[in-house]
């Protein structure tokens, strides 16, 4: 292996590799990251076995080869380097980095012990925007937990009706939607669970990526894929393994009759819990009384040994009087998803799901149950 490539470049990918790459006594190949010269590219890989990714760049290949080597004291070499371009060739399992000023060598490992990172194969992918997608995963992936006994919900349900991307996240006290248009039709019905992890994962490497995604979907395995903008040639393609199950029918836990709902003002609503937050004490409950008549609501808070909170605000109120607790945390993590300045907050009862919405809006949804009192 042979190859010119501009430092930026293989910056990229090797920090990118470097996400994956997992430190483990029992297969310490995973460590490593498998650079290969193939054509015009240089391709960066690296793998955990539950999740791998593929990095490609153009590159200037004298001669086509590949080696593995330790994925993290190649970027930390190669983020101090001051140059724009590196030379890398490859003899006898040792990668060499040279210039007129530097000269390193890296012990590698025969790329043969590397992992195979699974390719699609004969599937149809479905494309929407990346930044699009990124958004919607990010508004519900922390909302899963780790389940032993269902781990159906330790992930995130993603699917496809109609032309939408539905991702759904639960941890039994509260569930989140959001909705996300694909750029192109797409008639099949879909659906698989990410895990949490790969989520964030996901959302670490292509956060910063404008293009279009390309989604391919098998049973057990998912990949997301973005091109080059120099040519028609993958940039990144990142794949994860999915979790087996039947994801529960959250559609039947919406509620559809509301006792009380109100309209308020996203950041002043936000501003009085986040204050009642200070002083809610270990259990986090933050009380609710809702006035239809003055259309007010109360909102208080107190701590035995600090002391108390209550404040008011304004709001559109119609239905019931209700005094209801909730876990401020929770409730913050649904309200800051909301992208209008109103937002709609309906209740069904004093221990029935409550329900969140963006004033205008129908692509994002957040129910969450309020806090028994005595």
């Amino acid at each position: 292996m042979k190859l010119t490539i501009l430092k930026e470049k293989l910056n990229e990918g090797l920090k990118l590799s470097e996400k994956i790459a997992k430190k483990t006594l029992a297969l310490p190949i995973l460590e490593n990251c498998l650079l290969e010269a193939e054509k015009n590219f240089l391709r960066i890989s690296s793998t955990n076995l539950e999740t791998g990714i593929n990095y490609w760049s153009l590159a200037k290949v004298e001669k086509e080869g590949k080696i593995c080597v330790p994925a993290k004291i190649l970027t930390q070499i190669v983020n101090l380097l001051p140059l724009e371009k590196i030379n890398l060739y490859e003899e006898n399992f040792v990668l060499n980095i040279e210039d007129e000023n530097y000269k390193t060598q890296i012990n590698g490992i025969s790329p043969e012990e590397f992992p195979l990172i699974p390719q699609p194969q004969s599937i149809k992918p479905f494309i929407l925007s990346t930044p699009l997608f990124c958004e919607a995963l990010n508004s519900v992936a922390k909302i899963p937990m780790p389940s032993s006994a269902r781990p159906e919900i330790s992930g995130i349900l993603i699917s496809l009706k109609e032309n939408i991307v539905e991702m759904v996240a639960t941890d039994s006290f509260r569930l989140a939607s959001k909705k996300v248009a694909l750029s192109e039709n797409f008639s099949e019905k879909i659906s698989f669970i990410l895990p949490q992890i790969s989520a964030r994962e996901f959302l670490n490497i292509f956060s910063q990526e404008k293009d279009e995604l390309k989604v391919y979907f098998s049973p057990s395995q998912v990949w997301f894929e973005v091109q080059m903008t120099e040519t028609d040639h993958p940039k990144i393609q990142y794949t994860s393994r999915l979790i087996e199950g039947e994801y529960p029918n959250y559609e039947e836990i919406i509620p559809k009759k509301f006792s009380t709902q109100i309209e308020v003002s996203k950041e002043e609503f936000l501003r009085h819990v986040k204050t009642a937050s200070l002083l809610s004490g270990k259990n986090n409950e933050i009380k609710f009384k809702i006035d239809p008549k003055k259309e007010v609501i109360q909102i208080s808070s107190q701590t035995p040994n600090l002391g108390r909170y209550e404040s008011s605000v304004k709001g559109k109120v119609k239905g019931d009087e209700i005094e209801i607790v909730f876990n401020w945390k929770f409730l913050i993590d649904g309200i800051s998803e909301i992208e209008t300045e109103r937002f709609i907050f309906s209740f069904t009862s004093v221990e029935g799901p409550a329900m969140i919405q963006p004033l205008g809006k129908e692509d994002y949804f957040y129910i969450l149950m309020p806090i028994k009192t005595v």
